[in-house]
């Protein structure tokens, strides 16, 4: 019996502006995060092009599409996807460390740590850690290399009401700073849609 083939997204097609906060909506099942992991160099598709920063990623090869995503993507899971055996601070660290001088990497994880309210927790395991500190953790080492657009794969879903909000407050707060941190959300709670300043909503892996 041949293998049944499953379309999980199907003619979606969409741009993202420099400094936009994009929310994907949809329900579970919709195509979502298969969309995310694409567009994030995570999974590969298999028909259409992804553009990022003006150039075509779609059929980088797998050392390219990881050197891409180190120095250009910043990636924040629903799970947090901390080493459980490294600190805060040597999480936060370790993108950097591929592309740069140890000392320089940890001035500017300490940095991050620090902006993020976490200065004296830097030196715990993701294990001492609550899940919003955790997820603070995650989006410090997903800044860590000053990547062009972040996502974030319902980052807040694991979290309580207060540390949510902390969360998406640091999103915001990073949306709106001179830079102006472009970010590309999942959710499927709608008092999160007020962050942002588009939103796009999948259906059985097509735009509605």
């Amino acid at each position: 019996m041949g293998a049944v083939k499953i379309n999980a997204l199907r003619g979606v097609s969409f741009d993202v502006q420099k400094g936009d906060f994009l929310i994907i909506r949809g329900r579970n099942g919709s195509g979502k995060s298969t969309l995310l992991r694409q567009i994030g160099l995570l999974d590969r598709p298999n028909s259409g092009k992804i553009f990022l920063d003006g150039q075509e990623v779609t059929h980088m090869k797998e050392d390219e599409r990881r050197k891409y995503r180190l120095q250009k993507i910043g990636y924040i899971f629903q799970e947090y996807a901390l080493i459980e055996e490294l600190s805060a601070l040597e999480n936060v660290m370790l993108p950097a460390m591929m592309l740069g001088p140890i000392s320089v990497c940890r001035d500017r994880a300490k940095k991050l740590i620090q902006k993020f309210g976490l200065q004296k927790r830097m030196n715990n395991l993701p294990q001492q850690l609550s899940g919003g500190e955790q997820q603070k953790v995650a989006i410090a080492r997903a800044l860590i290399n000053d990547p062009i657009i972040i996502f974030a794969d319902e980052p807040t879903a694991n979290l309580d009401t207060i540390a949510a909000n902390d969360v998406l407050d640091i999103f915001k707060s990073l949306n709106k700073e001179e830079d102006h941190h472009t970010i590309v959300m999942i959710t499927h709670e709608p008092e999160e849609e007020k962050y942002a300043n588009r939103i796009i909503t999948l259906s059985d892996g097509k735009l509605v």
